[in-house]
């Protein structure tokens, strides 16, 4: 199981690769909303900002998110790990409920370029 630790890296890493992305890539990263992924094996939920192609700040909180984030993620950690790290496709995952993203359908189809 991965820790909080490996978690916090991975969304890190992610926040990196909004930077560094061009492109397509970049353009869907361009919004503006507020996010949240609460890890469901640890419990705990880490929420902050989309603005720019990055991720901005991040706090972390126990349990569900306490308020609606605009884009909403939840996944074990061990998946967020294995996302971030390449080794887990996103759609296959979202498909079999392994990952769970709830957006705007205007969100959806802009983050689709990213996932």
């Amino acid at each position: 199981m991965a820790t909080l630790e490996q978690c916090r890296s991975a969304l890190d890493k992610l926040a990196e690769n909004l930077v560094s992305a061009n492109g397509d890539l970049r353009s869907a990263a361009a919004l503006d909303r507020s996010v949240s992924c609460w890890i469901t094996d640890l419990d705990t939920t880490f929420a902050g900002r989309l603005a720019d192609s990055r991720i901005e700040n991040v706090t972390t909180e126990p349990g569900p998110p306490a308020e609606r984030a605009q884009i909403r993620l939840a996944m074990t950690g061990d998946d967020l790990v294995a996302l971030v790290d390449g080794e887990l496709h996103f759609a296959r995952a979202w498909g079999s409920g392994r990952i769970k993203l709830e957006a705007g359908l205007r969100d959806l189809l802009r983050l689709r370029k990213l996932l």
